[in-house]
């Protein structure tokens, strides 16, 4: 990988929707040495510009990747020192059954169930957090109403070049565009915004306001997609290491065929190995940008993720790559 180190560090960031300081702080350091601008928007968008060649003929080209991950909100704390929890996002009550969270001041806490994990059916009301604490004083010490708290736990490696952590979704998203900025050296034909959006997982709302601003020529989500290619609740095409998706359509967004065309001829003249990425749940931050203003031309790059929106998610470390050049070859297309 190009800056592995780097991806570690975005992905221990704790930054739960809404509250993703942390990670922007993380890609405002990052881009700075190589942006010819950046802005932080009201909500806390980060949109960084790097300009083109092009003049009165540059096309602008929104990439967009979400700093914010899954996690949970406290409503209650019970009188037993239980916390009660409120999604930030989908999470799979399954997943999250007796693993570990972190809040933002450090306090850990195991997620436990109301009776059996299988009669919760997906419901967070079921599930609570045990910090250790054995009344309300003393949870009340460590944790408040309206707290949030994200999965914890390390990033590490399995066999050959896959990898596994938590928040992958979409902390690699934001590597790629880092990444790929490095790589802008002021010569392409287009005016290219790598933009590191706010609450994504709370139904795109970072990629709707920073689109209204740009009002970009073409919008691209920089994102993950579920993997299919081993046993789960969705049945599809998509694999971890056959290449970078490029997405013709998911619930949220039918992708502009211009520019699905543009990007597969962009991926075979690179040498980029790819795949045509399909979902039938889920969606990206194409669907704000796409219908943002007057519209907008919509397209997406996807990381196949195995156990996404989980504490060990699963991809290719080489499709990570392969995002990147995608990013960098149509950041140079000439449209």
């Amino acid at each position: 990988m190009r800056n592995e180190e780097l991806l570690i560090k975005l992905c221990d960031e704790l930054g739960v929707a809404g509250y993703e300081t942390k990670v922007r702080k993380i890609c405002e350091e990052e881009c700075a040495p190589y942006a010819d601008e950046m802005t932080v928007d009201a909500i806390g968008n980060l949109i960084v510009l790097k300009k083109g060649t092009g003049g009165e003929n540059s096309k602008k080209i929104m990439f967009a990747a979400h700093t914010d991950q899954i996690g949970f909100m406290v409503k209650k704390i019970d009188q037993s020192g239980l916390i009660r929890v409120c999604n930030m996002g989908w999470n799979w009550t399954g997943s999250a059954y007796n693993e570990k969270v972190v809040f933002r001041n450090g306090t850990i806490g195991v997620v436990g169930c109301e009776g059996a994990i299988e009669d919760a059916r997906n419901n967070p009301d079921k599930l609570f957090i045990d910090i250790g604490a054995t009344s309300y004083d003393e949870a009340r010490e460590y944790v408040n109403i309206g707290d949030v708290c994200g999965y914890f736990g390390p990033y590490f490696h399995l066999v050959g070049d896959r990898i596994a952590c938590k928040s992958l979704d979409d902390r690699l998203g934001c590597y790629q565009l880092i990444e790929a900025l490095k790589e802008n050296d002021g010569t392409f034909p287009n005016d290219v915004y790598y933009v590191f959006t706010v609450q994504e997982e709370l139904g795109c709302r970072g990629s709707k306001v920073t689109a209204e601003r740009i009002h970009p020529d073409y919008g691209i989500a920089v994102d993950v997609s579920p993997a299919h290619d081993v046993p789960c609740d969705l049945i599809g095409a998509n694999t971890v290491g056959a290449g970078i998706g490029v997405k013709i359509s998911d619930p949220s967004v039918v992708c502009d065929e211009e520019l699905v065309e543009i990007m597969e001829n962009e991926c075979r003249a690179n040498g980029i190995k790819w795949q045509r990425e399909v979902i039938d749940k889920g969606g990206t931050d194409a669907s704000s940008m796409n219908l943002s203003g007057t519209g907008v031309k919509a397209g997406g790059i996807s990381t196949v993720l195995r156990y996404p929106h989980s504490q060990s998610a699963v991809c290719s470390t080489s499709d990570i790559e392969g995002g990147i050049d995608l990013i960098t070859a149509v950041s140079k297309h000439r449209f």
